[in-house]
């Protein structure tokens, strides 16, 4: 099942927050107004609120707040995504120009901070304390996810551990919460809640590990971002990390060169060494592995269509090209 689909199945409920999201940003402010609709019309997939819609409805919600949750989780991921390419000093994202680039790092960082309280809002206003714990956590787990990645920037020693602790902080968790709060509003069984987090979880290593592939193998058009930008940043990845254990002296002498000075300089040389190490392959691999445990982890739901959308935005995460 294609990610066109699974948005299909919950087709209503997809519309209802987008007009829920628009309803809320719109008219407060021209900056606001501009900033916001830019980022958040600009191509992105809304996959984190598709997972809240469809998890809550494989767990039979009866309500509508999930709408409110879904657009709260959305306001949530498009607040760090501001942050994000003013920490990263990003210039393209999704094809298109950054809203830092548009505006300047002020601006981005203060409309991010806005969004940050219209997620605060939404959550006052659905009202579970379960969830709001849920979430108040992982904000913050995700936050210190944000700043041990700037820690690590540039850092040659970095250690595979150490990596997957930086993705599941700051990109796995908002996955997980996605699924969980679905489950937890729709009242389901701890099993279920469990099962739907570590779904999210795993779906989350698998997207972010196929990120980092392929900011080394597919093209500036097709991923909408500079091919190298990881390197560039001084961000260690997977792919590097795997071919600094596989390579000759040489290259690993080059790869950490590239990781402690940045820039492009040495990209060719790089893409050199992460082909004869197979490290793209690699990396690829072990989204699958990710995946496979986020489909078992799917066994705690009953059979149903939503249960089969989450499946298939499994497999769609590794095989996506952007």
């Amino acid at each position: 099942m294609s990610i066109h689909h699974s948005k299909a199945l919950v087709s209503d409920d997809f519309e209802a927050m987008n007009r829920l999201i628009v309803e809320k940003i719109q008219g407060n402010h021209d900056l606001i107004d501009n900033l916001a609709n830019h980022i958040i019309q600009s191509g992105g997939k809304r996959l984190r609120p598709l997972l809240v819609l469809l998890s809550s409805q494989a767990c039979h919600y009866p309500g509508q707040q999930h709408i409110l949750l879904a657009a709260m989780i959305e306001f949530f991921h498009t607040a760090t995504l501001l942050h994000d390419d003013v920490v990263d000093e990003s210039t393209l994202r999704r094809g298109q120009q950054t809203a830092h680039g548009i505006w300047g790092s002020k601006a981005s960082i203060l409309v991010g901070d806005y969004l940050f309280t219209l997620y605060m809002q939404l959550m006052i206003a659905i009202g579970n304390m379960s969830i709001m714990t849920l979430l108040t956590d992982i904000s913050h787990q995700i936050a210190r996810g944000e700043i041990m990645q700037l820690s690590h920037q540039h850092n040659d020693k970095l250690s595979i551990d150490e990596y997957f602790a930086v993705i599941h902080a700051k990109t796995s968790l908002l996955f997980a919460a996605s699924t969980a709060s679905g489950a937890m509003l729709a009242k389901a069984d701890d099993a279920i809640v469990k099962g739907l987090y570590a779904y999210g979880l795993h779906l989350g290593n698998a997207f972010q590990l196929i990120d980092d592939a392929l900011d080394y193998c597919s093209d500036a058009k097709t991923i909408g971002k500079n091919i190298g930008d990881d390197l560039a940043g001084g961000k260690v990845t997977l792919p590097l990390l795997y071919a600094l254990q596989k390579s000759t002296p040489e290259q690993q002498q080059k790869i950490r060169l590239s990781i402690t000075q940045g820039g492009r300089e040495h990209l060719p040389q790089i893409l050199e060494a992460l082909a004869a190490t197979d490290a793209i392959a690699f990396t690829k691999n072990r989204a699958r592995e990710e995946v496979d445990q986020a489909i078992s982890a799917l066994e705690v739901l009953p059979a149903s269509a939503y249960k089969d959308a989450l499946a298939g935005i499994a497999h769609y995460a590794i095989e996506r090209e952007h």
